[in-house]
């Protein structure tokens, strides 16, 4: 039985690695009915807003979406619409796998971790005020309940993906009150999962210890903001932006995005890497149970990577977007 899915194309290279992407589920016949959304500059030209109801219908009616690079524009008092989906539908949990890719040499060669971040609290919820002409404060809001929902989100994951190691990134040896209670909650939920070992580290020492011994990472659970900068971190050891894959999860939608952006320097020229998106709908096909399919995906875009010839350009390759792709498919 085929569900309907919101694809949202996005803006810059989007429209182009979403096709692709959308070509590879059609091969593997992956169960969908795409139905097509708009956010961003392009739905502004055509609905004459950022982010339209329509958009916000079809995601909340279909529960799943898949969605391209989208730009806010700078300026002008628009908040970030990746932000307002997440508060949107409480998309609590930002999930980010980053794992070694055959044929991408990066400095490491043996990563496969990890990042659960909290999603819709911390400085993110963009609570500022300008007290004063010269003094601008921004409020760092943790509730006690996203902090356990995030943390069991984790140990869950962790178990489910027969994980061995969940670490807690924080700074509450300073912020004693909100990266304290942060890491009380990660304690005492650990205590329920005995089969999983519990590792807490200070968020600038986790930050050293990613770039000279990656290898001791499992399953890495933080905060917002500190997520944000880890993720966008681990996925330099790997390769960058364009290869990794990221998720957001909540109790009834799920989003599954490029975590990269719209590159709009490059768009229309063939040049963007599909791997990143193509990813994220691998994840996607786990999330709603399709692992033989996710597994197929995978090991044909394994196989893509290791002929460096077939790989874009940011790779060092020779091929476009839709060559890249189409190498993907006949592997499949």
């Amino acid at each position: 039985m085929s569900r309907k899915l919101t694809v949202i194309p996005g803006d810059g290279i989007g429209p182009e690695i979403t096709e692709q992407v959308v070509r590879v589920l059609q091969k593997v016949k992956a169960p969908f009915e795409y139905i097509e959304a708009h956010a961003g500059l392009i739905a502004i030209e055509k609905h004459n807003e950022l982010l339209p109801d329509s958009t916000l219908n079809s995601i909340k009616e279909t529960g799943l979406a898949l969605k391209g690079p989208i730009t806010t524009p700078v300026g002008g008092g628009y908040k970030s619409l990746n932000v307002t989906l997440r508060q949107t539908f409480d998309l609590y949990a930002n999930v980010r796998p980053v794992c070694s890719l055959p044929g991408i040499e990066t400095r490491f060669s043996d990563i496969n971790m990890i990042i659960v971040r909290e999603n819709t609290e911390d400085l993110y919820m963009g609570i500022e005020r300008q007290e004063s002409p010269d003094v601008a404060e921004s409020i760092k809001r943790i509730t006690r309940k996203g902090c356990e929902r995030i943390v069991l989100y984790a140990f869950d994951l962790a178990v489910k993906l027969q994980r061995k190691k969940v670490h807690i990134a924080h700074k509450a040896n300073i912020m004693k009150l909100t990266d304290g209670m942060f890491l009380d909650v990660f304690r005492k939920k650990a205590e329920s999962y005995p089969q999983v070992e519990a590792k807490d580290i200070i968020i600038d020492n986790c930050c050293m210890q990613l770039v000279t011994k990656p290898e001791q990472f499992d399953v890495i659970v933080t905060e917002n903001l500190y997520g944000d900068i880890l993720s966008d971190l681990c996925a330099g050891l790997v390769g960058g932006l364009g290869v990794v894959p990221g998720s957001n999860i909540g109790e009834k939608v799920a989003i599954f995005e490029a975590v990269h952006g719209s590159a709009p320097d490059i768009a229309g020229q063939g040049k963007a890497n599909p791997t990143a998106l193509l990813q994220s709908a691998v994840m996607m096909l786990q999330h709603i149970g399709e692992l033989e399919m996710a597994n197929k995906v995978t090991q044909a875009l394994c196989e893509a990577l290791q002929h460096k010839e077939s790989r874009t350009a940011d790779l060092g390759g020779k091929g476009s977007t839709a060559s890249f792709t189409e190498v993907i498919l006949q592997n499949l």
